[in-house]
């Protein structure tokens, strides 16, 4: 019986082989392509040849319509579907409509108002601008470097007196304006650190803001002095268990008051709790913590800057050896200051175009309702103050928003706007008349690197800094963002993979989730960046 099974065994492989051998013969192309073990066993070793690289298909190349669909299909996601999303999007160098999506309806735009805000101020002001701080007396130092009389400080806005300015250094902006006036010979003044912010003119938030985004930096005043963003950074720590929580304000002042009823627990439910009253420098820090809790931080709105200002000023003089035998105060709004002082010192902020870049990047609001300020009082001259209902600084900086619109031709009612920044719900703006303005900005404005340089880079730099990562829109997409309650908004320049610059402003509203809303964004501009067709 082995035999027997032997026997046929070796039939069957002999079958097998003639069966390979003939299945090669007949196809020879099949078969140079096709090595078994078997075959490389018991073949002698060939010539060596050069294994070609498998070729890689190459990515088919899209058409416009392809593109267009699938920004439509993402439109009609089910969780967008109840809000409303206005988009447009054209090459920048023809201005031919790549897609469009209610491009002239009114939307919220959020921080994409300070688009129009800083191009106005960039175009009016110049990127070279600065804001200059002056210091007046009665007449410069004596001999033994004593002024007789307050050593007044007269205020336009630097909004660069800040830590955004000095790598977050409470006092460096303000140690450069002692220096200032150490280096004019003063080393005593018999008299008062006195604030004049007299240059700008009206009530110091926007009217049109709601009440509770006034607590936080967000919402901090506007002021002709102002001070490391017009607010003090907050720090709360987990004490010992059962006893109360650690609260810190920077920079340190007598100024703000804090009421600490916060507690450490084992387990803490309640979190911690900051309440700001309206109008005044009080901190209620209450709720609970837990004993291995992270640090609770936040940066809270410092009513009336202008007096943390003189305070920190005088301390500063003191620290460098000036001496001071009055007290800071600060000029009442309706006081008339001497003009005929004498300047015995300035000090003058980074260019505009420095300034416009810490205001765009990181989308600042205080910064950019102080450059509409003072935007208007550079070309509102003294007009304004013989009207019988004289206007504020922040009406004339609008209408000379409105009169650069106008110039670049974006329609009258295509911009409503109430404030510098987009923090108010009475703003509107269509999609179009953003990318016109982007378009002008980058192909006619004599500042367009100016321009470009002020907005951040997806997946680099501020409020662009975590989105796009790892995507082909990563380094490519440079815009400005926008975010408030129900409202996303993303406005800029980008190039496809087609080599096409093109233009792009989408603004969502009526979406409650945040990230619902810059998911949607981002998934279109990725696939503008995706495009590697033409755009005839």
């Amino acid at each position: 019986m082995m035999k027997i099974a032997l026997r046929t065994s070796l039939v069957a492989a002999f079958a097998l082989t003639v069966l390979v051998i003939g299945f090669a013969g007949v196809h020879k192309v099949i078969g140079s392509a096709y090595h078994s073990p078997q075959q490389t066993l018991s073949s002698p070793t060939p010539t060596p040849k050069t294994t070609p690289k498998p070729s890689v298909s190459p990515t088919p190349v899209q058409t416009l319509e392809i593109l267009q669909s699938k920004i439509r299909e993402r439109l009609f996601a089910p969780e967008v579907r109840r809000g409303r999303v206005g988009i447009k999007i054209v090459m920048l160098k023809t201005g031919k409509v790549i897609f469009e999506n209610d491009a002239e309806k009114y939307f919220i735009p959020a921080s994409n108002m300070k688009n129009f805000t800083v191009a106005a101020a960039l175009e009016k002001l110049g990127p070279d601008f600065r804001f200059v701080t002056s210091v007046f007396a009665n007449a410069k130092p004596d001999a033994a470097g004593t002024i007789k009389g307050d050593l007044r400080i007269f205020g336009r806005g630097d909004v660069s007196i800040s830590t955004a300015f000095n790598n977050g250094d409470y006092y460096k902006g303000l140690g450069n304006l002692v220096d200032k006036i150490f280096a004019a010979g003063v080393r005593r003044i018999e008299g008062s650190i006195v604030g004049d912010e007299s240059y700008f003119k009206g009530f110091a938030l926007p009217p049109t803001w709601e009440w509770d985004d006034l607590q936080w930096y967000d919402g901090a005043e506007v002021s002709a002095l102002p001070i490391n963003n017009n607010a003090v950074d907050l720090t709360v720590k987990p004490g010992t268990p059962n006893g109360p929580c650690i609260v810190s304000v920077q920079p340190v002042n007598t100024l703000m008051r804090v009421i600490n009823t916060c507690v450490t627990s084992w387990n803490a439910t309640t979190g911690v709790v900051v309440f700001k009253p309206l109008g005044v420098n009080v901190l209620e820090i209450s709720g609970s913590m837990s004993a291995g809790d992270k640090d609770f931080t936040g940066y809270v709105a410092f009513t009336h800057p202008a007096d943390l200002f003189v305070m920190m000023l005088k301390q500063r003089l003191e620290l460098k050896g000036v001496t001071v035998t009055g007290n800071a105060r600060v000029l009442p709004a309706n006081a008339q200051s001497d003009q005929l002082q004498v300047e015995i010192a300035k000090l003058e902020s980074p260019p505009f175009s420095v300034i416009a870049a810490h205001t765009m990047k990181p989308s600042q609001n205080m910064f950019s309702e102080t450059i509409l300020w003072a935007l208007g009082e550079k070309f509102s001259g003294d007009s304004h103050r013989i009207f019988y209902k004289p206007k504020t600084s922040a009406q004339w900086g609008l209408d000379m928003v409105k009169a650069f619109l106008k110039q670049i031709e974006i329609p009258a009612d295509a911009v409503l706007q109430y404030d510098g920044s987009g923090m108010s719900r009475h703003d509107l703006v269509t999609p179009s008349s953003i990318v016109t303005l982007y378009t002008y900005m980058a192909k006619d404005s004599r500042y367009s690197q100016a321009w470009r340089d002020s907005l951040p880079i997806g997946g680099v730099e501020g409020t662009l800094r975590r989105r796009f990562t790892m995507t082909s829109a990563e380094k490519n997409i440079r815009g400005k963002t926008g975010t408030l309650d129900q409202v996303s908004s993303l406005s800029g320049y980008l190039k496809t993979a087609g080599g096409e610059e093109i233009v792009v402003s989408i603004i969502v509203n009526g979406v409650a989730e945040p990230r619902t809303r810059t998911s949607l964004i981002d998934d279109i501009v990725v696939q503008l960046a995706n495009f590697n067709g033409k755009i005839d």
